[in-house]
């Protein structure tokens, strides 16, 4: 049997990227938009395939998943595919397109906070408790408000994107991968 590290490498990964990304949009709001584009689209896909891993690793172990990491899996993987293979198009939908990831991630993150508290400790649960319905309600209030959305759209998302991947980073460094 492969004794494993206990550190997080893919969650770890996705947090340093998120976090840069977050920083670059917030500091350059309206600067290479096709780039930040096609980087948002690989991020969703990488994110999608580790809601996806993390219901297969929930499955093999106790019998059944969470669907709804599996659905936030399947929906972040094909938004990512068509930002990446059409960055125009990601431009003009990024104001729907964005709060409607946000939402479905923090919903799957949300269903998956006892084997979080379980596996990860308290602070853990605590703090991915309070990122992810941060996340929901900004997801929320940019569906309800495409015009502030569309107008403050690099802040919003750039302080998101930090705090998703400093949620990341602690997920990576909480011990929780020894426990799979």
């Amino acid at each position: 049997m492969r004794k494993r590290s206990g550190f997080g490498w893919l969650e770890f990964v996705i947090g340093v990227l998120l976090i840069v990304m977050g920083v670059f949009t917030f500091l350059r709001p309206n600067s290479a938009m096709t780039v930040v584009v096609v980087v948002y689209g690989l991020i969703a896909v990488l994110t999608g395939v580790s809601d996806i891993v993390f219901y297969t690793k929930m499955e093999r172990h106790t019998g059944f998943g969470p669907t709804i990491s599996l659905i936030s899996g399947i929906l972040s993987v094909m938004a990512g595919v068509m930002l990446v293979v059409y960055p125009n198009a990601g431009k003009w939908i990024m104001s729907l397109l964005f709060p409607i990831w946000f939402i479905a991630h923090c919903i799957s993150r949300l269903s998956h906070l006892n084997v979080v508290r379980f596996l990860a400790g308290n602070v853990i649960y605590y703090f991915s408790l309070i990122m992810n319905v941060i996340g929901l309600i900004l997801g929320i209030f940019m569906l309800i408000q495409p015009v502030v959305t569309l107008l403050t759209f690099g802040h919003i998302i750039g302080l998101y994107l930090i705090l998703l991947g400093v949620d990341n980073i602690a997920m990576a460094v909480s011990q929780m991968g020894s426990k799979w």
